[in-house]
């Protein structure tokens, strides 16, 4: 669903944050200090987090209520978050690991790591991936074609930028549930906030819980 009041993510929009990224993209990795995995990574996702705000920049004040920042029932937040943790549990059980999630989870069992890891991984990862995927592509679909390819679309789009088969196998059925929390709410912040949850869980449980 989109409210009449609030105004649809434009098509130049999405171009804009298109050509930004790789422009932004540029200038920040020509800077990184380090090529470490960690660095990279953060470069990755403040790049992204630019970009977004290069894109909607134009909208001005409309730019936040376009994204689907704006208030939601918070009985939907503590159903995402307990749905995440529930879904996360149910494909653990399918024995997937992606290659990538092992680099990162060795690195994340380094002491000295862990807090640096919790906020890229728990906190920016996951507000990149909403701004893009549940606020520029769902908004975009949604005000041409409706809320429901708007789902579907931006869940595919997710599962698809997590690259390996084995990641989209396991990110899809998350996707869905974020996808249908900004359908069903019409903001943003419920499926943000379980992505935390569900990165966070997943962070910590790496850590202290590796062989359940």
């Amino acid at each position: 669903m989109i409210r009449k009041e609030y105004r649809p993510i434009p098509g130049w929009s999405l171009i804009v944050f298109l050509l930004a990224l790789p422009v932004v993209g540029f200038v920040v990795v020509r800077f990184l200090p380090d090529q470490e995995m960690m660095t990279v990574l953060g470069a990755f996702f403040a790049i992204g987090l630019l970009a977004v705000a290069v894109a909607v920049a134009p909208l001005g004040r409309a730019a936040p209520p376009a994204l689907g920042l704006r208030p939601a029932n918070w009985k939907y937040a503590v159903f995402g978050a307990l749905g995440t943790l529930a879904l996360s549990v149910a494909v653990s059980q399918l024995g997937i690991e992606p290659q990538g999630m092992k680099q990162v989870i060795e690195v994340v069992r380094e002491p000295r790591q862990l807090v640096i890891s919790l906020l890229l991984f728990a906190v920016l990862a996951p507000l990149v991936e909403e701004l893009v995927f549940r606020g520029l592509i769902y908004g975009w679909v949604a005000g041409r074609w409706g809320s429901v390819p708007a789902l579907v679309v931006s869940s595919l789009a997710f599962a698809a930028a997590h690259f390996e088969p084995a990641h989209i196998v396991l990110v899809l059925p998350l996707g869905l549930l974020f996808g249908w929390l900004r359908r069903r709410t019409d903001s943003l912040l419920p499926s943000l906030f379980s992505h935390i949850v569900n990165n966070g869980f997943a962070l910590l449980a790496a850590v202290y819980l590796p062989n359940v």
